[in-house]
C-alpha cells in the first residue's frame, strides 16, 4: 500500500478504535464488514491487519491499516479496506 493513506487517524479515540478492530480480524477469520459508504463485504481475512504510520495528501502523519479480504470460492476476488473506513465487523463462522 505504500506510505500514503487517504485518511489518517491522529486523535487517540480514532487510533484506539482501529486498534480494537485489529483484534476482531484474526487471520483466516470469515467475516462480514460494513464500511462508511454503506457497502458490505463478506470474505476471509488474509492476514491480521496491522496499524501503521501513514501520511495523507496534506502531509499529515497518522495511523491507519489495511484489511485484505478474499473469497477462496471465487478466486481471484479480493478487496483491500482501510481500517478507518470500517464501521462494523461480524464473524461468520
Amino acid at each position: 500500500m505504500g506510505r500514503f493513506a487517504k485518511t489518517v487517524c491522529t486523535r487517540q479515540d480514532a487510533i484506539d478504535r482501529i486498534e480494537r478492530l485489529v483484534t476482531e480480524l484474526p487471520g483466516e477469520a470469515k467475516v462480514r464488514v460494513a464500511v462508511a459508504t454503506g457497502q458490505v463485504f463478506n470474505g476471509t481475512v488474509v492476514e491480521r491487519p496491522a496499524v501503521q504510520l501513514f501520511e495523507d495528501a496534506d502531509g499529515v502523519e497518522g495511523f491507519n491499516g489495511v484489511l485484505r479480504l478474499d473469497d477462496p470460492t471465487a478466486p481471484p476476488w479480493s478487496v483491500d479496506l482501510w481500517l478507518s473506513d470500517i464501521r462494523t465487523v461480524e464473524r461468520l463462522g
